[in-house]
């Protein structure tokens, strides 16, 4: 059942980011705006607008939700895999979504050092190699 709602939700997902599914509710809306006048622009008419978006917007969530979650996993796989492969790679970071907000601040602090120092050193090479 869950590979079949993870179908069906990726799909949708699809679908309603196309650019055929914009102009189909474009046109719903416009449709919806002109037929105002003929309703007296009641409270009936008001109310099927808002009813229906409502009731789009709660089951798109978790549609998109679904294929975020999936895509999500899958590109977490593919960097611990990448990280893996790579001998000086800091296989630390293969769990860094598992980490805390704190803790990910002091992983970004270090690899901000890192890349300053880098930097500096580099630097320093170029004006060694440039005669300055």
């Amino acid at each position: 059942m869950s590979e079949r709602f993870a179908a069906i939700a990726g799909k949708a997902a699809s679908l309603a980011g196309s650019y055929l599914t914009f102009v189909v509710a474009l046109g719903l809306v416009v449709i919806w705006a002109v037929s105002g006048p003929f309703f007296g622009f009641s409270e009936a008419w008001q109310l099927y607008i808002n009813t229906t978006t409502t009731i789009v917007t709660f089951l798109m969530v978790f549609l998109i939700q679904n294929t975020q979650n999936r895509d999500s996993i899958a590109l977490h796989i593919k960097l611990d895999e990448l990280i893996r492969a790579m001998e000086r790679a800091d296989d630390a970071l293969m769990e860094a979504e598992e980490k805390s907000e704190h803790e990910l601040e002091l992983l970004k602090a270090n690899y901000r050092r890192i890349a300053e120092s880098k930097g500096d050193s580099s630097s320093a090479e170029r004006r060694a190699s440039s005669g300055r």
